[in-house]
């Protein structure tokens, strides 16, 4: 079957996770992805560990599909070897600070005019204006600034280090839903535009219940809230030092969770004694191990569910009903990698490759953009 995106060719010039993370989503979806890289300064995300057979595994899932051009833009004939790609190009993702693009002659204007269909998507930390369009960030401080790091930990312990990137992979997301509405509304009248993708921006989207809160008056503290730990939806340790989720909101699953750990008259203790149940909840699950409250709550309904490392995650019966790894080349071996969570009733993602090695396409690319050898063995040779 073919993949839905067959025929697009987007050009990549973004780094570590927001834009790369995009672009393979739409290389998953069958889109030509050129990733374009500074041989002098190569991406960060290629040293990161684990290594696997030499190379990073993030480095190698991130770039799937794509193939690889080590291009110093600064160096002479750059810009013209980029715009003799623009002109092939139905989207091109970059993620420079502001005005970065402009001042190399690749900025939105300048290639727009040369190819009025190009969907130019602008990825930064803080957008394309505003008041801190030129500072630098991190995911902690996109969470700091849109208040979803306020909103969650403990009272008394502050906002968790979240062992993943919320505000990077909200960019990424609102990255690929913005593409594709530009490219369906090129469909229909002939033109490209270009998108402002700020990671703050996308992290306050993220934060829907407490943000619209905010926005209608009220404000969300840790503990606050019926889903950040205000209420016995939370995380309890069980004897072992493991942890169990109980999402037990509604009446009839409170019930059940209540009746599952012998304890049946405590649900009728919520509406009344929120505090001292839950008290009560968290002491019961402490006294049993993590694998015993495993074996009784995977037998009911009581939206109670352990808490799993990635490893176990990975490994879990569901992980393999549902096919969340993938078996993708790299080169002579075979990586296990996520898949993409979409399924399609007359499409297939596409898992040809994993990331590869920096540049290591750049020929064939520059030779299929129509460069003659003379200006790519110019381009590509070692400074």
């Amino acid at each position: 079957m073919p993949a839905p995106l067959d025929g697009l060719t987007v050009l990549d010039f973004s780094p570590l996770l927001p834009g790369p993370f995009a672009t393979r989503v739409l290389a998953d979806l069958g889109a030509r992805v050129i990733r374009i890289e500074s041989p002098s300064r190569p991406d960060l995300v290629r040293h990161t560990p684990p290594f696997v057979g030499g190379v990073s595994a993030a480095h190698a899932y991130l770039n799937r599909n794509k193939r690889n051009l080590a291009l110093d833009l600064k160096a002479p004939g750059a810009v013209e070897a980029v715009l003799a790609l623009v002109d092939g190009a139905d989207v091109l993702v970059e993620q420079f600070r502001p005005g970065v693009m402009a001042r190399l002659g690749l900025g939105y204007a300048a290639l727009a005019a040369r190819n009025p269909r190009l969907v130019y998507c602008s990825i930064s930390g803080y957008g394309q204006d505003g008041p801190l369009r030129d500072r630098a960030g991190h995911d902690n401080g996109y969470q700091a600034l849109s208040g979803l790091a306020a909103a969650s930990g403990r009272a008394d312990g502050g906002p968790p280090p979240l062992g993943f990137q919320p505000a990077d992979l909200a960019g990424s997301l609102h990255a690929v839903i913005g593409i594709l509405a530009a490219l369906r509304q090129r469909d229909r009248d002939g033109q490209g535009q270009q998108l402002d993708i700020a990671l703050a921006d996308c992290a306050f989207h993220f934060n829907a219940l407490a943000g619209c809160a905010a926005l209608a008056g009220e404000d969300t503290a840790p503990e606050g809230h019926l889903l950040n730990g205000g209420s016995h939806y939370d995380h309890y340790r069980t004897r072992d030092g493991r942890w169990l989720a109980v999402g037990s909101l509604e009446p009839p699953f409170l019930a059940t969770l209540c009746a599952a750990i012998g304890l049946p008259e405590l649900a009728g203790r919520f509406g009344r004694e929120p505090e001292q149940a839950k008290a009560i909840l968290a002491a019961r699950l402490l006294e049993e191990d993590f694998a015993h409250w495993r074996t009784v709550f995977a037998a009911v309904d009581a939206c109670v569910e352990p808490v799993l490392t990635p490893a176990e995650a990975a490994a879990s019966e569901l992980a393999a009903a549902r096919g969340w790894k993938v078996d993708v080349p790299a080169g002579d071996a075979v990586l296990g990698q996520p898949a993409l969570p979409i399924r399609f009733s007359r499409a297939e993602p596409v898992y040809a490759q994993a990331g590869g090695g920096l540049g290591a396409d750049g020929a064939a690319i520059l030779r299929e953009a129509g460069l003659d050898e003379a200006a790519i063995e110019r381009l590509l040779r070692p400074a």
